[in-house]
């Protein structure tokens, strides 16, 4: 199963940790020097929702900034059965 939103797109991204030290410039130092650099990745917030897709419900994977959006309509909750 991929990670990826169905609706923008949004896919598990791929950056740099980069270790740094010393003392900044601005403040007395001679420079910050990077002592390190470490691949890392950025995966977005991905979950599975019941929606309605061109007049039906299905289950799909939307990234939660989507549902922020409003891109996602959920379905109408049916009312409990009376006795």
């Amino acid at each position: 199963m991929s990670r990826k939103c169905e609706i923008c797109g949004r896919a598990t991204a791929y950056g740099s940790k980069i270790a740094r030290r010393g003392l900044a410039k601005a403040k007395g130092g001679v420079g910050k020097k990077i002592t390190g650099k470490e691949s890392r990745t950025f995966k977005p917030n991905i979950q599975r929702v019941r929606a309605v897709v061109k007049g039906d419900v299905r289950r799909i994977k939307v990234c939660t900034r989507c549902m922020k959006k409003g891109l996602v309509r959920k379905p109408v909750k049916r009312a409990a059965l009376e006795r």
